[in-house]
């Protein structure tokens, strides 16, 4: 049996998702900036007094080669995060870390599971609770399988398993990742677009163009979005899903 929400429920709740929008935005804000803090206090400490003679020009350089190497992040993750987790879950997958191998697997099982469509408040609230529970079974695993019985388990694995599993596991989990994604997705032309791009940067353009490793991933986002943006199905309208 359907049920079909009326003006005055539709209006409650907009209204109450707005608030919980209004209110993740300033809390998350207030929670990333404590995070900001408390990560740089200690670094901020040895500099300036633990007199391990620490110019500003060495912290400048250290900087820099963080930056070469991990800058271009800075701006990917959050355009590829988004669309998926939403503002709300953005803070949690910020604050948590592990996003790509761990909450946006979560979050995107969590929406395909209630056929909640990524981007709508469904959706959001979907990534939201999804990213708390991978978060929960996270740390309480963490408890149980390292911090208590992890010394016992290490020495009952095989040293060839665990060389095995350290080369494979990232890839697998990457594998598994973008397989959801394209089932939950739904997106025949975005997909092809993606795989095509990734495809001839990886074997044709950065071969060509060593120089552009660096900024590999980078290229390879902003260009699937403006080609899947030029090719997209303009027949279609997009339905504005309230759930």
């Amino acid at each position: 049996m359907t049920t079909t929400a009326t003006p005055a429920t539709q209006v409650g709740a907009d209204a109450a998702m707005a608030l919980f929008e209004r209110q993740t935005t300033r809390y998350g804000s207030l929670t990333m900036l404590a995070g900001l803090v408390l990560s740089l206090a200690g670094p901020l400490y040895l500099v300036f007094f633990a007199d391990l003679d620490i110019s500003a020009s060495m912290v400048w350089v250290a900087f820099a080669a963080v930056a070469g190497t991990f800058a271009v992040f800075w701006v990917v993750e959050p355009l590829t995060y988004f669309p998926v987790l939403g503002s709300a879950a953005m803070y949690q997958a910020f604050m948590i870390g592990n996003i790509s191998n761990k909450l946006l697997p979560a979050a995107i099982v969590a929406q395909a599971s209630i056929n909640a469509k990524p981007g709508t408040k469904r959706g959001d609230i979907a990534a939201v609770m999804a990213i708390g529970g991978a978060a929960t079974v996270h740390l309480v695993s963490l408890l149980v399988f390292v911090g208590l019985l992890g010394t016992w388990l290490v020495s009952l694995i095989p040293a060839d398993f665990v060389e095995v599993a350290r080369i494979y596991i990232l890839p697998s989990l990457l594998g598994a990742v973008l397989v959801q994604c394209i089932v939950a997705m739904k997106q025949f032309r975005a997909t092809i677009v993606a795989i095509a791009v990734a495809l001839l940067l990886q074997f044709v353009i950065v071969p060509l163009v060593p120089q552009l490793a660096l900024f590999a991933t980078a290229l390879a986002v902003v260009a699937s979005i403006v080609i899947s943006w030029i090719v997209r199905d303009r027949s279609q309208h997009e339905a504005v899903l309230v759930n």
